[in-house]
């Protein structure tokens, strides 16, 4: 069960952020407690929240040199490829709903060849008290909005430091292979 907590506005993390110092983004374990002590209100979201019944959304709220921030909105059992995060931290926060984070540890992985070979790790859950940081070690995971939660989820994604590409998995197949990244909206507005 969720107790209620204490949350701020989005204006207010973003402020927050922009005054942290480079360092604050190497380690991982800060930032999520940092996360874990600034939930954000789902209200002030709205702006920056776009929803789509085929396919999950990116929305750009923020971005640095150092970082960016994005809301990411799930329908339903919607759920991201199993990725990488081009050895940038990653942190995730839900201020709307639950999600699953599913972790892999990648084995091996030929990208020339579009091969790859990942383990299942484990499966935590994030709603608005319980953020969590991508490991460094193992970054490869997916995101899960599972049909069985029945409600529609926002994720905020932190990463350090931004990048435009990322390396898709298929641990069924056993293939993988880059693709670009594109935002829906950025900073309120449709692409």
């Amino acid at each position: 069960m969720i107790t209620s907590t204490k949350t701020v506005p989005i204006q207010k993390l973003v402020e927050e952020l922009r005054t942290l110092p480079e360092s604050a983004f190497i380690p991982t374990e800060p930032l999520r407690q940092f996360l874990t002590q600034m939930p954000v209100d789902a209200e002030s979201l709205a702006p920056y929240l776009t929803w789509d019944r085929q396919h999950y959304t990116r929305n750009l709220i923020d971005r640095t040199p150092l970082y960016e921030l994005m809301a990411i909105c799930w329908e339903v059992g919607q759920e991201s490829s199993v990725h990488n995060h081009r050895d940038q931290n990653c942190w995730m926060a839900v201020p709307l709903g639950r999600l699953q984070v599913e972790n892999f540890h990648l084995v091996d992985q030929d990208l020339a060849a579009g091969r790859s070979r990942l383990e299942p790790l484990n499966t935590v859950e994030m709603n608005i008290a319980h953020p969590c940081a991508v490991d460094p070690a193992d970054p490869v995971h997916r995101v899960i909005n599972p049909r069985e939660f029945n409600q529609r989820a926002v994720s905020l994604h932190v990463y350090s430091r931004p990048f435009d590409t990322c390396v898709v998995y298929s641990p069924e197949q056993g293939t993988c292979g880059e693709i670009k990244l594109h935002f829906t909206t950025e900073y309120g507005k449709p692409k």
